[in-house]
């Protein structure tokens, strides 16, 4: 990956609705090089998927939580990994170091929303031991892009 596939990287992560044109301007590409380049980097899988950006406040789903999770069987992990996979609620699931096993990153309508998934889909699990939930008030911070001016930085 070069410093202009870093570029049409960082403007597509801006704006996904950009053209052709407008990304290969800010790269100094014509449309037709911007087109090949985000053809290699999708077969590459560099560029996963092209989405759209939703607020989740704005569909119902103003509640942000975050729920560790310790399991303390190993083959209970594999259904747990599987069940967070197929559930809608649980936009992120990480596997950690430490006292807790996972850590889930949620959207949900309400505490209520909240409750209902801790106590009917969370925790009748098997191999689930102990959770621990924490709600985010307000978020200073909350991304997907990822700069890929860093991936070429040269750190001492």
């Amino acid at each position: 990956m070069d410093d202009i596939d870093r570029i049409i990287i960082d403007r597509l992560q801006e704006d996904g609705a950009l053209t052709y044109a407008e990304i290969g301007a800010a790269a100094g590409l014509s449309p037709s090089a911007v087109n090949d380049r985000l053809k290699r980097l999708r077969a590459e899988g560099v560029i996963r998927r092209m989405t759209a950006e939703i607020d989740p406040a704005a569909i119902g789903l103003g509640l942000l939580a975050f729920v560790l999770v310790a399991v303390n069987e190993p083959e209970s992990e594999v259904r747990f990994r599987e069940a967070m996979k197929a559930t809608p609620e649980v936009l992120e699931c990480h596997h950690l170091t430490g006292d807790f096993s996972y850590l889930l990153k949620l959207r949900l309508r309400d505490t209520a929303h909240l409750e209902h998934f801790l106590m009917d889909r969370l925790k009748p699990l098997s191999g689930i031991v102990r959770t621990h939930t924490l709600i985010a008030l307000s978020s200073v911070k909350e991304t997907h892009i990822l700069s890929a001016s860093l991936s070429g930085a040269v750190h001492a």
